[in-house]
């Protein structure tokens, strides 16, 4: 049974289905707020969905080599094919994810303490384009061995001129895979560049 997380809330996922988890999709998903107008034809919004891997500290892992440090629409596998990023969705269309990443647990190497899960609006700033253009935001985690949905975190917040969110994080504590629902709004994200330089 599937539960419903608010900002802040946190889970274990190593003890989900008695321990047996390992394959998870991550599934993010968003719609663009009806916007007024009669003749106005507005830009579609690209929202990128992206995983920022950090090690000790809550630091990414490796600034330099953003290919090892960071799985998004330009590095769709991690070289160790535990995160794999299944493509970019230009303009949120249509219903259920928008953007998906599959992660097998048991595979993530093991200077990878956390996976962030972030969304930014592509050229957010220079489009004058914002999250409060953007309505019924979530992520989800599903079991893919039973096809379960195993919990969710709905956005409801104002995020009205902030281009990047950083939406939850899996990680290790004591040996163990947690999730974390985050939901922090950042301002200036127009280039995912801005949301790695949080985890420097």
């Amino acid at each position: 049974m599937s539960i419903n997380l608010q900002k802040g809330q946190k889970i274990d996922l190593t003890k989900h289905g008695g321990g047996g988890l390992r394959n998870v999709l991550v599934g993010l998903g968003w719609d663009e707020a009806k916007r007024g107008g009669l003749f106005s034809r507005p830009a579609p919004i690209d929202c990128d969905a992206s995983v920022i891997l950090c090690g000790q500290g809550g630091h990414v892992l490796n600034p330099s080599n953003l290919n090892e440090s960071l799985v998004y629409f330009g590095n769709l596998r991690h070289p160790s094919g535990a995160i794999v990023h299944q493509g970019d969705n230009l303009t949120g269309a249509g219903d259920g994810d928008d953007e998906q990443i599959m992660i097998d647990l048991q595979m993530v190497p093991p200077m990878i303490e956390k996976m962030v899960f972030v969304v930014n609006i592509y050229d957010g700033r220079m489009r004058n384009q914002h999250f409060g253009m953007i309505q019924n935001a979530y992520i989800h985690l599903i079991d893919m061995q039973t096809r379960q949905e195993i919990c969710r975190f709905n956005l409801t917040e104002n995020y009205s001129g902030m281009t990047g969110l950083v939406v939850g994080e899996i990680y290790r504590y004591n040996g163990e895979w947690k999730f974390n629902a985050i939901g922090q709004p950042v301002q200036e994200a127009s280039r995912l560049q801005n949301l790695v330089d949080l985890y420097r």
